[in-house]
């Protein structure tokens, strides 16, 4: 590890070059953090949890045909993920009113959607992420209209295929947060990370928070939550 040259540090995760140069090592931190980083500590373990469920859910959304940027899980905490030009956005699926829209929107959470929302976040510290329309994506020259139509089709298919995976194990997907980036030969790919930490999850039958809200709003230990969301994982057939 210390011979690989360290590409990025984020809040969660380190990135690091390895000799294949379309290959990236990523390693996860023991680290949460909520509120644009204003809220922010250790927590053992939780590293280990969200490598193991990520690398899990990336492993069945290949089975789904899902193009994504896994390789493959090397230890506990670190996978091979292909290279990626990441590109500048945060693209959030809300099946179920909680968070943010509710705030903005006055609707009450969990309230069902009539249908799937996709929302746009530019990925800037600077302005702390703002949510931004198609016709931003554009000016920003982040993604073509082509290439949004593109995103959104993905997205979608995700949310498809996550709602198929958490219901089989008594879960409910509420929202979650995803990546893309492009490949070396232009094509858009899932990257990032599928995890409590960016999705929101609900018990089926109690509705008990499965995610970083409880972090978020001081209502309990995740750790215990994560590793439910885990066991429950490596139960899929």
């Amino acid at each position: 590890m210390n011979e690989l040259k360290l590409l990025y540090e984020g809040k969660a995760k380190r990135i690091y070059e390895t000799a294949d140069e379309h290959v990236l090592l990523v390693q996860y931190m023991d680290q949460i953090t909520a509120l644009d980083g204003l809220k922010k500590e250790q927590m053992a373990s939780k590293g280990a949890l969200n490598n193991q469920i990520t690398s899990l859910i990336f492993e069945i959304l290949s089975d789904y045909n899902v193009p994504n940027h896994f390789i493959k899980k090397t230890s506990e905490t670190e996978q091979l993920v292909k290279r990626l030009h990441m590109l500048p956005l945060e693209v959030v699926v809300r099946n179920v009113a909680a968070g943010s829209f509710s705030k903005r929107l006055g609707v009450a959470e969990g309230t069902p959607l009539v249908r799937p929302i996709i929302e746009f976040y530019y990925k800037n510290d600077a302005l702390h992420d703002p949510i931004i329309n198609d016709d931003h994506v554009v000016f920003l020259d982040i993604a073509t209209d082509e290439e949004i139509i593109k995103i959104k089709r993905r997205a979608f298919e995700v949310n498809e295929a996550l709602i198929r995976i958490f219901e089989s194990i008594g879960i409910r997907l509420v929202d979650f947060k995803i990546e893309f980036g492009k490949d070396e030969d232009g094509q858009i790919l899932l990257g990032d990370e599928v995890t409590p930490d960016t999705c929101r999850l609900w018990d089926m039958d109690t509705n008990e928070r499965l995610d970083k809200d409880l972090y978020r709003r001081d209502l309990g230990d995740v750790i215990p939550v994560y590793k439910e969301v885990l066991r429950r994982l490596t139960h899929i057939n």
